[in-house]
């Protein structure tokens, strides 16, 4: 296994030496549990791969939603150039499951639009746990869901090596049974083709194809290269391929769960018939009669993923396997990974919460006779069986939850910043008069050439607030849940490039980003009870402020809730140990310097100058004149738009999104 090593031009600081040394020896000594409270800026990602490289075991990352998964994949693609970073989030645009729903006698088809990037990121996660060890892959919980049994995925694959006879006909029909098309006249990914004695597949999980030489039945050369430009990257000895899809199954499995699925029809036929619900009867044999049909003639039918559990094998209510069963084993079947859970308290209620709502879903579907009882368990994981799978684990949050604290064996905190930043000032002041003290406070912070933050309860309040402060003179914005993502992250740059000072929202944790220019966070109704005012909420809003030397919060409220008094003990707690370490080592805090550009990792202005370009050689390529070819060419730029958005490259999708508008106008 080739070892996992850190490339970084930083060396630890602050208390981040003896976090990594404390997490480091409790994983060796065989701790499960542990977790690492580190308040925000203190540089957790960094100790998290120094804690990778101490130990030198595969390690799966897991995230709340997209966003931070592909930034935390972007920081440790940095930090392991020479190992396997990985990606796997859901790989759907837009997702409709199918559901059913009684009270209406609505009956939902299953709707998706898949990304094909994504998708290919996800099978390349799952080809480099089958080939290697040095992998770390970043996820959200998409990763409990349903994929192939790894031993079938191994099984299906595709070898040539140089020098070997083959049957070129039996390989293309191999092809097929992975999953992939023949495609004559393009070479596109997922896709292969034949031309007189070369044979070229695009493997859906790379950026290049093979192509593959032949003298009649022996193969003379293999090749990877460029589809694009058809430059030769490398020259092969051999090559293996492996599915375009994570949900294959071999053509016997297929045939010898026709009898299991068969079986199960007539069993649930015959309930239904028994007690009186003829319609769903018929309803249900109608269906799976059908994808019998499709399975025993095409090999596949649409929603073949309810029947997985008939396929593998698997008795009634086994969980599936999913990509943590890809993660490398001990002879005794226990996991040799490594797990660490980002936002942990977010994270775990999200992971407990997904079996829930699949099973009640599901279960109107089988109770009406639009599915077998075996769809039950082409499902997540339970909370209970996530935890089974997961082995020595580590928690990450400023705010960790009792959960994490019951469990760890030890809860290591990183405190101190490498900027010497202390947690902010926090006052609570009466709501009489409220909004007279938030026009003076704004009005210092914006004379410091510094930006302010307003949290309210409700989009209205957002919407009344920034109307008021408008009418005062002040620059100042809104965002909210109704505001697109892309729009959301030219707002909060507008924020830092000081177009408008003021930004007013309901939950700006989500976004994820750092705003070191907001040194004012006000929180209106601070004394609420709820999700947005609790202990955890609470702490991390302060933490917003966190990146500015003169960061301030005024919480305005007429009481001290319970959250608000833990609040305000906790941040004073780790403020007074700040300050301790910045006299003791002579550290004067430091506001945070950071590109405006580098909000959300964003490319540089070459690239977004390039995606103009590509937009024009695309405009080039079709009549705009002709209806039918502006329609195709807007579908097109569409598509490169949203593929943009899902990498994070928002400037170059906004630059996208403006050129449709000119051509839709």
């Amino acid at each position: 296994m080739r070892l996992f090593e850190v490339v970084s031009p930083f060396q630890p600081a602050g208390d981040q030496s003896e976090a990594i040394a404390a997490l480091s020896a409790g994983i060796k000594a065989g701790d499960r549990f542990q977790t690492l409270q580190g308040v925000t800026g203190s540089g957790k990602t960094f100790t998290i791969a120094k804690v990778i490289e101490a130990v030198q075991m595969p390690s799966l990352i897991i995230s709340h939603n997209k966003t931070l998964a592909a930034q935390l994949f972007r920081e440790f693609k940095g930090f392991f150039p020479h190992n396997a970073v990985e990606y796997f989030v859901s790989y759907y645009d837009y997702y409709q499951p199918e559901a059913y729903v009684a009270s209406r006698d609505l009956y939902i088809e299953k709707d998706a639009s898949i990304n094909d990037e994504i998708e290919r990121l996800r099978l390349s996660a799952t080809r480099s746990l089958m080939e290697r060890e040095d992998v770390i892959i970043v996820a959200t919980v998409s990763c409990i869901y349903g994929l192939a049994t790894p031993e079938v995925y191994r099984q299906m694959t595709a070898s040539f090596a140089r020098g070997e006879r083959l049957n070129v006909d039996a390989l293309m029909r191999r092809f097929v049974e992975l999953q992939y098309e023949r495609n004559d006249v393009t070479l596109e990914r997922g896709n292969f083709r034949r031309r007189g004695d070369i044979l070229e597949i695009f493997p859906a999980y790379m950026e290049e194809a093979y192509r593959v030489d032949m003298d009649w039945d022996r193969v003379v050369s293999i090749r990877r290269f460029n589809p694009v430009s058809g430059v030769v990257v490398e020259e092969l000895d051999r090559a293996m391929l492996y599915p375009a899809k994570q949900f294959v199954i071999p053509r016997e499995m297929i045939n010898d769960a026709m009898n299991r699925i068969r079986s199960e029809l007539d069993e649930q036929y015959a309930f239904l018939q028994s007690t009186g619900r003829y319609v769903e009867a018929e309803r249900l044999k109608t269906r799976v009669q059908y994808d019998i049909e499709m399975l025993t003639e095409v090999g596949s039918c649409p929603g073949i993923e309810n029947y997985s559990a008939l396929m593998a094998g698997r008795s009634r209510g086994s969980p599936p396997d999913t990509l943590i069963d890809y993660f490398p084993k001990a002879q005794d079947g226990s996991p040799k990974h490594l797990t660490f859970i980002d936002e942990s308290h977010v994270t775990l209620p999200q992971i407990g919460a997904m079996f829930a709502g699949d099973n009640s879903r599901k279960m109107n579907l089988v109770e009406y006779g639009f599915r077998l009882p075996c769809a039950m368990d082409n499902r997540p994981l339970r909370a209970d069986e996530f935890m089974e799978r997961i082995g020595k684990t580590v928690y990450v949050s400023a705010t960790p939850g009792q959960i994490e604290k019951e469990q760890s064996a030890r809860i290591v905190e990183q405190l101190i910043r490498p900027t010497g930043l202390l947690d902010p000032e926090i006052e609570v002041r009466p709501t009489e008069g409220q909004m007279e003290d938030i026009f003076a406070e704004v009005n210092k912070r914006i004379h410091g050439g510094e930006r302010c933050l307003i949290l309210t309860l409700t989009k209205k309040m957002a919407e009344d607030l920034t109307n008021y402060l408008s009418g005062l003179g002040l620059k100042v914005r809104y965002i909210h849940s109704e505001i697109e993502t892309i729009e959301r992250v030219e707002i909060l740059t507008q924020l830092r490039q000081g177009a408008f000072d003021i930004l007013v929202g309901i939950n700006l944790l989500r976004e994820g980003i750092d705003l070191p220019e907001v040194s004012l966070i006000a929180i209106l109704d601070a004394d609420k009870i709820g999700f947005l005012r609790s202990l955890t909420s609470l702490i991390q809003i302060i933490g917003r402020a966190a990146r500015n030397a003169a960061g301030k919060v005024i919480m305005y409220a007429d009481r001290e809730s319970d959250a608000m008094r833990q609040a305000i003990a906790e941040t004073n707690r780790r403020r007074s140990i700040q300050t301790a370490y910045n006299q003791a080592h002579n550290i004067t805090p430091t506001t945070v310097k950071k590109a405006i550009a580098d909000i959300l990792t964003r490319h540089s202005e070459k690239e977004k100058e390039s995606v103009i370009q590509n937009v024009e050689v695309l405009k080039n390529s079709y009549n705009i004149l002709i209806p039918s070819q502006r329609k195709k060419l807007l579908a097109v730029l569409n598509a490169e738009m949203l593929e943009h958005a899902k990498r994070l490259e928002f400037e170059q999708a906004a630059a996208i999104r403006d050129e449709i508008n000119k051509l839709a106008g």
